[in-house]
């Protein structure tokens, strides 16, 4: 007997009240169908669906209306793009399992990524920062050393036995991805090191080179900056220059927005690629409209190699009032209700953006949608070194040696920590029974396992910030912009009403 897939979805089209979107979590089909036939789908349901999100599910679309079976083509239609299947949940379940299981081995298999930290100092002092302690606390001031000429050379020898670990053999063509973290790992003084790693890093072959900065010492890598070596760079403004200076502080109490926004220029100027962040609390939020003209006045929306993120703040330290912090769902649609009252927004990008090109690639027929087996390369293939060789898989765990993976010896040999290394390794979305039920996991990759566990004190739990409405959201959204012909529409503003 047919039923409904466990991992079917339904999206309401706005303005639409005869055809909603079907979405299909594991084969990926989208499908535009008549409410007579998404009544159908759903009357074919077993059993309630489970209730994970955020601890209970947010609303769904109603569908309702006298049940009437569709014609045999579109039920074997229905059934071919896997919303309907006849598999008992149970096998469908174990399916599933399977499904996950291939799809998180063949990411692991991919080329690591490898981030360096050649300091946890910083010459800022922003409130909200999840090191704040370990610039302002003496107990932790050993930790702000900087990384030695050796202390390189000796991470660099390991990396083949660490892409041994991927299935990567010794002759291929080496693919290396350096990342750089902090701290702040672009200060001026740290220009020997990360000079280092960025030529050591080129010696290896082909090779990718970014870094998350707060942009303020940029200029001294001056004659790094370039497609060929450190090629993109993210950096933050939290607002408008007299809102930034409040929030992105220096050590001396001094603003930082002018020697950033000199940086963007200059990083502009050299072809690399500039993602600028806005961290968002309801602190700044009602400046979002001034941080968009900034943008437009200084003509950063015009260039091609520069983009923008706006993302919640989190309650990471006890500096920071949770009663101030947005969820992401929260966020979106603060940002929609701005594009509407000022176009000018629109130049301020989104966390759920990405899930909006998704939907994009999929109704243009320029590609399936991306299956997350986890929420980010923490569980695949991230390795983060800091100063004293240390390896963390998370960047937010980082400076807590009770939570690395391992470590390089003097050897350059890799030594993981098996228990701590498979806690992270292996986190997916089918790994707890609350993903693994929910209709959208491969579409979120189970959440943020920090945000998990400060959430529920369970690393292996969820943390879907509003998931199902977002990607609903933005699925309407995406589809509007496709029929409309439209960058971006405003759809999405009947689903944050709800």
């Amino acid at each position: 007997m047919l039923r409904t897939s466990s991992y079917t979805i339904y999206v309401d089209l706005p303005g639409n009240d005869e055809e909603m979107l079907l979405v299909q979590t594991y084969t990926g089909a989208f499908d535009r169908v008549s409410r007579g036939v998404a009544t159908y789908v759903r009357s074919l349901e077993v059993g309630r669906p489970p209730k994970p999100l955020y601890g209970d599910w947010t609303p769904e679309p109603s569908v309702g209306g006298e049940v009437r079976p569709p014609g045999e083509v579109t039920l074997a239609r229905l059934q071919e793009r896997g919303y309907l299947t006849t598999l008992s949940r149970e096998e469908e379940e174990d399916f599933f399992k399977r499904f996950v299981a291939k799809l998180h081995a063949h990411y692991s298999r991919r080329w690591p990524s490898y981030l360096f930290m050649p300091t946890y100092d910083c010459n800022l002092r922003c409130s909200y920062c999840f090191q704040d302690h370990m610039r302002t606390d003496s107990r932790f001031r050993h930790l702000l050393q900087r990384m030695s000429d050796s202390m390189v050379d000796r991470i660099f020898a390991a990396f083949p036995a660490i892409e041994a670990l991927h299935g990567i053999a010794p002759e291929v063509e080496r693919q290396t991805d350096i990342g750089f973290f902090g701290g702040e790992p672009l200060l001026a003084e740290n220009r020997p090191i990360v000079e280092r790693i960025i030529r050591k890093a080129m010696e290896r072959g082909k090779a990718n080179v970014w870094a998350i900065s707060n942009g303020t010492e940029l200029s001294a890598y001056e004659d790094l900056l370039g497609p060929e070596l450190l090629s993109s760079v993210q950096i933050t403004l939290d607002g408008p220059p007299r809102q930034h200076d409040q929030r992105r502080i220096r050590a001396d109490g001094s603003g930082s927005w002018d020697a950033i926004v000199r940086n963007i220029d200059l990083a502009l100027e050299r072809g690399v690629a500039v993602a600028v962040r806005t961290n968002v609390d309801r602190g700044n939020l009602p400046h979002l409209v001034e941080l968009a003209e900034e943008v437009v006045r200084h003509g950063w929306h015009r260039h091609p190699n520069f983009q923008t993120q706006v993302t919640p703040v989190r309650a990471h330290n006890e500096n920071t009032d949770v009663n101030s912090t947005l969820n992401t769902w929260e966020l979106d649609c603060e940002l929609v209700e701005l594009r509407t009252l000022h176009p000018n927004t629109g130049v301020l990008g989104s966390v759920d953006d990405a899930l909006r090109r998704q939907a994009q690639r999929v109704f243009t027929e320029k590609g399936l949608p991306s299956f997350k087996s986890s929420f980010c390369a923490a569980h695949t293939g991230m390795y983060i070194f800091d100063p004293f060789a240390d390896i963390y898989a998370c960047w937010e765990k980082t400076g807590d040696a009770k939570v690395r993976i391992g470590f390089v010896d003097e050897n350059s040999q890799p030594h993981f920590h098996s228990d701590l290394e498979t806690m992270w390794r292996s986190r997916t979305v089918a790994s707890n029974p609350v993903c693994l039920k929910c209709r959208y996991n491969l579409f979120c990759g189970g959440g943020c396992a920090v945000l998990a566990l400060g959430h529920r004190g369970n690393f292996y739990t969820n943390y879907c910030d509003g998931f199902g409405q977002r990607f609903r959201a933005a699925v309407a959204e995406a589809y509007e912009g496709f029929t409309t012909g439209s960058e971006l529409a405003a759809g999405a503003r009947s689903h944050c009403d709800l």
